[in-house]
């Protein structure tokens, strides 16, 4: 870019406006013009620099660089890079496949009136059981609490409503499933 015709349009301005100030106000134009060309290239130079710095700030990730060759500037442009269309439909598909399904929510109690009343209970179970059952809560994706609610739930919705068979008085319960497969004593 040429600044030239610039430096020479503030120039004349300078000489234009020293005219009506006499014949003294035309001779100092003349002495301060040649010192003030430096200065307005410089000048010059700063605004467009500033300038490509703003085009840079909306081009991002492109730039507008300038560089001076000679006396004059030049603007290097750095595109930004071509990204390939947008596909909704395969960006969609493969979100999908690298999303793992989230699990089922849990079955509701069928019988199950949640008057809104809770109770505090404090249970001691041996760390191999906490751990087991911490485990099947979370692969229920449910908390320690609500997945022992669900568990306590499905026991006394057994046949006999005590947790049990009914007629198996031996004592021993027998396996019963309520999807999670837990068998054991019963007293």
């Amino acid at each position: 870019m040429n600044l030239t015709q610039y430096v020479d349009q503030l120039r004349q301005e300078l000489a234009v406006a020293a005219e009506a100030g006499g014949d003294e106000a035309r001779a100092l134009a003349e002495r301060l013009t040649a010192p003030l060309e430096s200065a307005a290239r410089l000048t010059l130079l700063n605004a467009l620099s500033a300038a490509a710095d703003e085009i840079t700030v909306d081009l991002a990730p492109g730039s507008v660089d300038v560089r001076l060759r000679g006396l004059d500037p030049e603007f290097v442009v750095t595109p930004p890079p071509v990204s390939e269309p947008f596909d909704a439909q395969a960006e969609y598909a493969a979100l999908m496949a690298a999303r793992p399904t989230p699990p089922p929510p849990p079955p509701a109690a069928p019988d199950a009136v949640d008057d809104g009343g809770t109770a505090r209970v404090n249970l001691r179970l041996p760390a191999h059981i906490k751990s087991r059952v911490e485990e099947a809560a979370n692969r229920d994706g449910l908390s320690v609490n609500a997945w022992l609610v669900r568990a306590v739930s499905g026991a006394l919705d057994q046949p006999d409503g005590r947790g049990g068979r009914a007629g198996s008085g031996s004592g021993r319960r027998e396996t019963w499933n309520s999807g999670t497969g837990f068998t054991g004593w019963v007293r």
